[in-house]
């Protein structure tokens, strides 16, 4: 059986024999109560990293977004702004319309919000009971593999909060947006709240925190109660997340680098992109395909073990890398690429 390699998502992970070792010898208690060591590690080293006060730890980004979004959101009828491909309006269910009686306003912009698209959509009053104000402003960081500005941030930021309103960020792969260790706390200061998941990149198998002030965040666990998030001797995971930060999260731009490498090889093959490569994704726009498609690519790389996805957004292939892909599985995609290139452009016979 040849490896397989698994470019669908980067939560295609396997927990590594280190973490794996990490999780059973980690100090355990009873989380419900506060008492469990490892989790409060945990919590404690991540609000530490984003500058913030406090840190809660979840069974995913979508509990984290939706906890985040029904803590701040207690007063309605209410909107929230957000991206039209983010995952809190298109990947949670549905949770805040049902968590949070809110009204989700979609926004079109590409790759990612601006502080204009924020002012043209902010909703400031009710104009007569017509209208459900914005309290809310959700960010996603990264985008589809691709960073917001600092410099945009802040400016969101800025008119945000001048209208009374916060900012979340669904900060799921703000790990590899701050793969370099040295933009995460100035990201995650901008913001009020945000989340981090454990699983997009970490090689976790299950978590994600939710960050912000103490007394948003005592709010928050009520809420996790409520949801039946509450753990109890969830240390083990909790230990997986912190072998994560110390280990994966180093790992981080070596995979940018590679994914980077795929994608020029893919270009000199002539595969469009959808978007830039800033991290570990490279989505191809399958509507300008060459003379292979990405439906044949996909089938011939099955057999070696490479898994690609389904077309993504209408016309997109997205291929996600992870600290699990390496330079073989590169290279064994830009191999099979080419050679399918070659006989698609021999005459035929």
């Amino acid at each position: 059986m040849p490896p397989t390699w698994d470019l669908r998502s980067d939560t295609a992970t396997t927990p590594s024999p280190a973490m794996l070792a990490a999780m059973v010898s980690a100090p355990v208690g009873d989380d419900v109560l506060g008492e469990d060591p490892t989790v409060n590690e945990l919590e404690h080293m991540v609000a530490n990293l984003c500058g913030h006060e406090s840190a809660l730890f979840c069974v995913s980004s979508t509990m984290a977004n939706q906890l985040a979004i029904r803590t701040h959101l207690c007063n309605p009828p209410e909107s929230m702004l957000c991206h039209w491909d983010s995952h809190i309006f298109k990947y949670e269910s549905g949770g805040t319309s049902l968590h949070s009686q809110a009204q989700m306003i979609p926004i079109k912009s590409s790759p990612n919000l601006s502080v204009q698209d924020i002012k043209d959509h902010f909703i400031m009053g009710n104009f007569l009971g017509h209208c459900a104000p914005t309290h809310l402003v959700a960010l996603e960081n990264t985008m589809s593999g691709v960073v917001m500005p600092i410099a945009d941030i802040r400016d969101i930021g800025q008119f945000t909060r001048s209208m009374g309103a916060l900012v979340h960020m669904d900060g799921s792969r703000l790990w590899n947006a701050a793969a370099d260790k040295k933009e995460l706390r100035e990201y995650a200061t901008l913001v009020d709240s945000l989340s981090l998941c454990l699983s997009k990149g970490m090689g976790c198998p299950v978590g994600a925190l939710l960050v912000g002030t103490r007394q948003f965040i005592d709010k928050a666990r009520h809420f996790r109660k409520a949801f039946g998030g509450g753990w109890r001797q969830a240390g083990i995971l909790a230990a997986a997340g912190i072998y994560a930060i110390n280990h994966i999260w180093p790992t981080m731009p070596a995979t940018h680098a590679l994914a980077k490498r795929l994608a020029q090889g893919l270009e000199q093959c002539g595969y469009s992109l959808a978007l830039p490569v800033h991290t570990n994704m490279v989505m191809i726009d399958t509507a300008k395909s060459p003379s292979v498609s990405t439906t044949e690519l996909s089938q011939a790389l099955k057999p070696k073990g490479v898994i690609l996805g389904a077309v993504y957004e209408g016309s997109h292939l997205r291929i996600v890398l992870h600290h699990q892909i390496d330079d073989e599985c590169v290279d064994m995609i830009l191999a099979t690429v080419n050679k399918l290139h070659l006989a698609a452009s021999e005459p035929a016979k």
